[in-house]
């Protein structure tokens, strides 16, 4: 426990960031995990519109720095092209 009430009021704002960026990246996830389930049912239609939504979400992700920009470039990269492959075989 910290001594100081400084310290000590760094460690509740600490906390509270915490929590907000748990329930961040649990949405982004979120986003994600929908693109993959659209993906898996092999509907092309629902796959882009849960990419649509999902993007913005993990671009938001990035800039808030709950996960790093790369990470989320390659995350966007990879379900879009995964999503165009399902959209040229139909």
């Amino acid at each position: 426990m910290a001594n100081i009430r400084s310290a000590a009021k760094a460690a509740r704002k600490a906390k509270r960031r915490e929590g907000v960026n748990v329930a961040r990246k649990s949405r982004v996830r979120t986003f994600v995990r929908n693109v993959e389930e659209a993906i898996a049912s092999g509907d092309a239609n629902a796959a882009a519109a849960a990419l649509r939504v999902a993007e913005p979400e993990l671009v938001r992700g990035a800039n808030k720095r709950v996960l790093h920009k790369r990470a989320a470039a390659r995350k966007v990269s990879r379900l879009t092209r995964r999503v165009r492959s399902m959209t040229k075989k139909a």
